[in-house]
């Protein structure tokens, strides 16, 4: 058997919009840029985002934004505003959450979401 070269992607934030850095960091991670796709297993590439604290967001979309928190235990659901989570854990943790949500929701989104790296 043959052993694949694990070539790391760099995609550079700076100036671009949440969704379209989000988007395609999640294409590159399922491995659809590849030929060698395959939908039952893992066949993306490690994936590192750069320049996170440049990205192109006004204030007016943070607010739009919301996620979910839950502790566990009945009544604990937080929702939180964008806006919080950028100035709390910065626009990395807006880019880790908007890839996670374009991801596919099955066994192999754990492996693909420790395949990313996010720098500010």
């Amino acid at each position: 058997m043959k052993k694949e070269t694990i070539n790391n992607k760099t995609i550079d934030a700076s100036g671009r919009t949440l969704g379209r850095v989000a988007s395609e960091v999640a294409m590159s991670l399922m491995g659809k840029t590849k030929p060698s796709f395959e939908r039952n297993k893992y066949s993306g590439m490690p994936v590192m985002v750069v320049n996170a604290s440049k990205l192109r967001i006004n204030a007016k979309k943070l607010a739009g934004i919301y996620h979910t928190r839950y502790s566990g235990i009945p009544g604990g659901l937080r929702i939180l505003k964008g806006s919080y989570t950028a100035e709390k854990l910065g626009l990395k943790e807006l880019i880790k959450l908007a890839t996670y949500q374009m991801l596919p929701s099955n066994k192999l989104r754990r492996t693909m979401m420790k395949n990313l790296k996010i720098e500010d």
